[in-house]
């Protein structure tokens, strides 16, 4: 049996007091699919610019992934952007 799951794609940027990270693997539907796949088949659903990085498409990929649910469109993909201060 195999799961399917839908959800956001993204980019996320992420600053703390001591480093600042731009464009890492984002979104319900990334974590939720990688987390599953070492469980059970995954088909992952969900919408992607074409800005996206091709190294996490390998990583889903890599993972087994199946990725025919994924619509890749114009435009830039969904950010995400996070900062913590020093009173994480």
């Amino acid at each position: 049996m195999s799961l399917l799951i839908t959800g956001s794609i993204a980019l996320d940027s992420v600053k703390t007091p001591v480093a600042e990270h731009q464009d890492l693997l984002g979104g319900s539907a990334s974590y939720a699919s990688v987390a599953a796949s070492f469980f059970t088949p995954v088909n992952m659903v969900g919408i992607i610019g074409r800005d996206f990085p091709t190294k996490y498409l390998g990583l889903y990929r890599e993972r087994g992934i199946n990725l025919d649910g994924l619509e890749v469109a114009d435009g830039a993909t969904f950010r995400w952007s996070g900062e913590y201060t020093a009173e994480l």
